[in-house]
């Protein structure tokens, strides 16, 4: 298909368009990889067609997934997708493609194909790739080995490097610098394979795969080469012996792949000043070449400098086999080699043994890992930086005489002793809100689990008593050689349903072999959720896991379903139970004490993918929304402690900090709604409400003075999963559509889940003026700020050059911690102050803008973008940007209009801000005044004037005495006065009814949600049930007719205390009742009496002591307890009466 380069752009130009320019990922590039090669068949006159399999992971996690997105494309050039259902697996179904002519009925000339896997995927199947080499390939097949390697261990379990794997299966390896040499090396790569019968394999770093990038097409599609006296007897043949294999291997195979690159120019002299000149010849591999141009151009060395230096650059792609003549012809008599080339020494080696067994007069000076003296210079270890190489190359030059044309500050040492400013809240990738692992990875007192591959991973770094892992599929396996040498009697496994198709079932056939008792916690998510959501290979279902489990002789299974009735009418095997979810504790419990191999079902759908479905209308809403009152609201945490859901925020009020549900993330699992208490309320079947689009539209504000000519490098940082990406898309193709070079680089990984994320987005005149896609330290120019965590980070921070820009969204959003730590603070003005002094910032809570000026706070990203857009920052049209947003096709309307307010605000940000306020939460009361006041007036409202004047009396004597030691000091009057008023207005049945039914609490639910029915989850003490493991009373579900109940139980607080109170006589409140006692006692006899300037701190930490206690029922009785030790312990250094009256003596 041809396409004239002046044709409207549109997103399928990635896949059809043949000349000009288009915009793509390394991942669409290796999508499109095969449609250029059966097009390029085809006009040979060669009935081929291709086929694509392998097992994703990162950075390839997205491959099949925009390989399904592409289907259409595929199936129109002959390509066929055929997911692997794991990587040796899917490596032997590629082997077969190039048997098809060893018997008769092929229908083909021949199959291209490519396999892909993520580096511990290679690592697995080097048995197969190794026979699959060793076999060859077809003359009209080839294959391409994609291998995704993570160097820095952004995704991994284990940094990665698989050019070793490669090697020892004799595999040529390429390595690609950037998105265009993805598509090149990738058409040279299939060519070298029919060429020469060899499988070829080529790196896929994030680097790549995860950035996206302007391409010219005529610079992609090589013009092979095919140099002369290749051997002819290197094609698969049927039969063949195994030492004929490997003859063929050494002597014709690889050879022929050395001359086949040679010929095509896999590796490039860039610069070489020539033999009697080479003061310094730099050779680097891969991507290392864009690193290490940069690292030049920080030093002030541009090509042309560095011939008339005498240095040399070289770029090699085809690192292994390495060429020994372009080694000779290129390095031979320098005076210096310097490798370049990030983790273990491959190249290196090689140019080693060249130089060894050369017969050049001066033999050059090798470095690269160490230096000269054995010391190490570009460590094998994670991967380099741009900064750190240009202090290499710099120190490097300056041996050679060539430091006076450096800048001064790269010949210092390298900073790495420098004091590195601490994270101030490190965002770690968290599962998502109601995800099934919240509850699955929960293990009952006294167990431990182990973690499995994929999401389960994450459970290492949380309360879930979960340690150590193992390879994907051996999951439990470790625990065979546990079990002989421990007193454990038994663990639990966690392990995901696409684990176990992959590979998984064999570990619990390995365990049931060995008898060991384990219970493995099979989690069926129907997605493998890590990647990206894609469906499990097999398709199972969980009853047809159930039967193979059985068959296997697994004789205890146990399945636990968010939605049990789903399994009505299944064939399960005999002595199968269905529980709820309900059950999860009880269930765990029974397994435990069953010997042997024994497997938990836990049945509930990834909650990303619920989300994804529902919006493409696949899945139905779930039908209930859950808010919390506030006013009711402890802040115990206990809902976070049983949901561990990040959509439970906290919320900061007059009266400490609370819980509410950021309804734009919730994925309306509920679980929440198990935490003891009685402010949960749900609206079922009711829909939000949300402003109507119409009724406020940004206004109009005059285009900012833009300069289209100029280099902008920004920066992006925001929490996975929350749209940060698009800011980037939008960029990249807004312009290309401008006609500019673009590169966008996404740092994703584990961090889609709730993690750190940063997009890093060059924009420049032409894609030839593009380098490394990842900024350098100080390079950076503008900051968009989605998330303050991630912005405030000394690893974003360190991009900004130093007159940088920096907008920033300073919505406050915990880390995954505050979960477990219902306390935990947020250090917001410390980061504020961190970017302040790094760049000219300016700050907004943009997810409550655009919750109230769009409906969604998802906003907030795009209005960021119109934010530095209006500020110059951007040097893209406004045009570009707004047809990029519809290319983008999610939320067009409401981007667009993102995008429109962000501009505004710019412009006019009183105006906006103006517009967007009206229900503004007062900040808390600081003076004393006013917290009496606002209490006194609650506690009236609560009982009577009389418990308000107690409350008042007590706050005025402790005032008082505070200032016979402290004058002017209110900060014990004001602890004490928060902690007497939360002991005196104790949250009974009567005040709970109340705060539902008379302080506006349905009034704001009416207007939130239009319709639905209101249902409240209560635990009356009177008649909840109780769980038989906990104990606990159980919550129970009551209807709107509560409404009426509550309002009578409200008017009925005047029995509270009384004879005639009928909950007056639980411990609970018996125990309330003599806290209040209590404490006046010990403020009134002891502390204000012996209260000094010295054990002043000392009163304030006990007078908070109630702040501490909250909750309902059983969580507010812990937290007593833990109240009264902590008590015990301050009262001990409490000095006693006769010493501190001879101290005021």
């Amino acid at each position: 298909m041809n396409n004239p380069a002046d044709a409207p752009i549109s997103l399928d130009d990635k896949y059809n368009r043949e000349t000009g320019r288009i915009y793509l990922t390394g991942v669409q590039a290796l999508v499109r990889l095969p449609l250029m090669q059966r097009r390029l068949d085809r006009a040979a006159g060669l009935n081929t067609a291709g086929f694509v399999s392998g097992y994703r992971g990162s950075p390839l996690g997205t491959y099949d997934r925009e390989l399904w997105s592409a289907k259409r494309h595929l199936a129109q050039d002959d390509i066929v997708f055929q997911p692997g259902l794991n990587e040796d697996l899917a490596a032997t179904s590629v082997w077969g493609t190039q048997q098809i002519g060893l018997s008769p009925g092929a229908t083909r000339d021949g199959v291209f194909a490519i396999w892909y896997a993520k580096s511990p995927g290679v690592d697995r199947s080097g048995d197969a790739l190794k026979h699959a080499n060793a076999a060859g390939t077809a003359p009209f097949g080839g294959v391409l080995a994609i291998a995704g390697d993570d160097h820095a261990c952004k995704s991994a379990s284990l940094p990665s490097q698989s050019d070793y794997a490669f090697l020892d299966a004799s595999i040529p390896v390429l390595h690609p610098a950037n998105v265009a040499e993805v598509m090149r090396f990738g058409l040279i790569g299939w060519a070298m394979s029919r060429a020469t019968g060899l499988w070829v394999g080529m790196k896929a770093l994030a680097d790549t795969m995860d950035s996206a990038a302007t391409v010219e097409l005529a610079d992609v599609v090589p013009q092979i080469v095919q140099p002369p006296g290749l051997p002819t007897d290197v094609s698969i043949r049927w039969p063949d012996t195994p030492l004929e294999q490997e003859r063929r291997l050494f002597d014709l195979r690889l050879p022929a792949a050395i001359a086949f690159g040679r010929a095509n120019g896999l590796n490039r002299a860039i610069v070489d000043p020539g033999p009697q000149r080479r003061r310094l010849m730099i050779v680097t591999v891969g991507k290392s070449r864009l690193d290490a141009m940069q690292a030049l151009s920080m030093l002030g060395l541009d090509i042309d400098r560095l011939a008339e230096l005498g240095i040399g650059f070289c770029a090699i792609g085809m690192p292994w086999p390495l060429d020994p003549d372009f080694v000779r012809e290129h390095c031979g008599d320098a005076e210096e080699i310097l490798i370049v080339e990030e983790k273990r020494p491959l190249v290196e080696d090689q140019v080693a043994r060249v130089l060894l067994t050369g017969d050049s007069i001066r033999k050059p000076r090798l470095v690269g890992k160490i230096d000269e003296q054995g010391q190490p210079l570009l460590s094998p270890r994670a991967a380099f930086s741009v900064d750190h190489l240009a202090r290499v190359i710099a120190r490097r030059l300056a041996k050679l005489g060539l430091g006076d044309q450096l800048p001064p500050r790269f010949l210092s040492v390298d900073p790495t002793g420098k004091a590195i400013e601490p994270v101030l809240a490190k965002r770690l990738p968290y599962f998502c809100s109601g995800c099934p692992h919240n509850r699955s990875t929960l293990v009952p007192e006294g167990s431990r689990a182990l973690a499995g591959i994929g999401c389960h991973y994450m459970a290492q770094w949380m309360d879930r008593d979960t340690t150590t892992f193992t390879q994907m599929g051996a999951e439990g396996s470790s625990w065979i050689g546990q079990a002989p040498f421990t007193s454990t009697r038994h663990v639990f496994v966690n392990l995901g349903d696409g684990t176990y198709a992959h590979s998984g079932l064999l570990a619990i056939r390995a365990a049931i072999a060995a008898g060991v008792t384990i219970t493995y916690k099979l989690l069926y998510n129907d997605a493998v959720a890590m990647t990206g959501g894609q469906t499990a290979e097999g398709g199972f279902t969980v009853a047809q896991i159930a039967r193979q489990l059985a068959a296997e002789g697994v004789h205890n299974i146990r399945i636990v379903a968010e939605e049990p009735e789903r399994h009505r009418g299944e064939t399960l095997p005999s002595g199968v139970i269905v529980d709820p979810r309900a059950r999860l504790e009880a269930v765990q419990r029974a397994l435990r004490e069953t010997p042997g191999v024994s497997v938990l079902i836990y049945d509930q759908v990834c909650a990303a993918e619920k989300r994804r479905r529902r919006k493409r209308g696949q899945m139905p809403d779930a039908g209930k929304r859950v808010i919390i009152n506030e006013a009711v609201c402890e802040g115990c945490g206990d809902c976070g402690k049983k949901s561990n859901c990040v959509s439970v925020v906290p919320l900061e009020t007059e009266f400490g900090r609370k819980r509410q549900i950021d309804q734009t993330t919730c994925n309306q699992d509920a679980t929440c709604v198990e935490g003891f208490c009685p402010s949960f309320v749900t609206i079922e079947g009711g829909i939000a409400r949300k402003p109507t689009s119409d009724a406020i539209g940004p206004p109009a504000v005059p285009a900012p003075l833009l300069d289209l000519s100029r280099t902008a490098n920004l920066v992006a940082g925001g929490i996975g999963g929350t749209g940060i990406v698009t800011v980037g898309a939008i960029l990249g193709m807004a312009a290309h559509l401008d006609g500019r070079g673009a590169s966008v680089m996404d740092q994703i990984g584990l961090a889609q889940k709730g993690g750190e994320v940063t997009t890093h987005v060059r924009i420049a005149a032409s894609p030839d003026d593009i380098g490394p896609v990842r900024l350098a330290p100080g390079e950076a120019d503008t900051l968009i700020g989605c998330d303050l965590a991630v912005a405030a980070t000394p690893e974003v921070l360190g991009l900004l050059a130093p007159n940088a820009v920096a907008v920033i969204n300073d919505h406050v959003v915990m880390t995954g911690d505050f979960a477990a730590n219902p306390d935990l603070s947020f250090p917001d003005a410390a980061m504020k102050r961190r970017i302040e002094a790094h760049a000219e910032a300016s700050f907004a809570d943009l997810s409550a803008l655009a919750t109230k000026l769009l409906g969604d706070a998802v906003g907030a990203n795009m209005m960021a973008l119109g934010i530095v857009w209006q500020k110059g920052r951007v040097p893209l049209t406004e045009a570009s940007i707004l047809q990029a947003i519809e290319l983008n096709g999610a939320a067009v309307a409401m981007n667009k209009r993102a995008f429109a307010w962000g501009r505004a605000l710019a412009a006019n940000p009183d105006s906006v801000l103006g517009l967007a306020s009206g229900s503004t939460r007062q900040p808390p009361a600081t003076s004393l005044a006013d917290i009496v006041d606002i209490r006194a007036a609650e506690l009236i409202r609560y009982q009577n004037e009389h418990l308000a004047r107690r409350f008042r009396d007590l706050v005025a004597d402790v005032a008082n005495a505070e200032s016979q030691v402290r004058p002017g000091s209110t900060e014990l009057a004001a602890t004490l006065a928060r902690s007497f008023h939360k002991l005196l207005a104790y949250k009974d049945e009567y005040e709970v009814a109340r705060l539902h039914v008379e302080t506006g609490f349905l009034a704001r639910l009416n207007e939130q949600f239009d319709g639905g029915t209101l249902a409240f989850h209560l635990a009356p003490p009177l008649f909840a049930r109780r769980d038989p493991v906990t104990g606990h009373p159980r919550k129970m579900r009551f209807g709107p007719w509560m409404v009426p109940a509550f309002k009578l139980l409200a008017r009925l607080k005047f029995l509270r205390g009384s004879w005639a109170d009928p909950f007056g006589y639980t411990a609970e409140r018996q125990s309330e009742r003599r806290m209040i006692e209590q404490y006046e006692t010990l403020l009134r006899t002891r502390i204000m009496p012996e209260l000094t300037t010295t054990n002043h701190a000392l009163a304030v930490e006990i007078a908070a002591l109630p702040l501490s206690i909250r909750g309902f029922g059983h969580v507010k009785m812990a937290a007593e307890a833990d109240a009264l030790k902590r008590q015990a312990m301050l009262l001990e250094r409490w000095p006693d009466a006769g010493i501190t009256h001879q101290a005021a003596e």
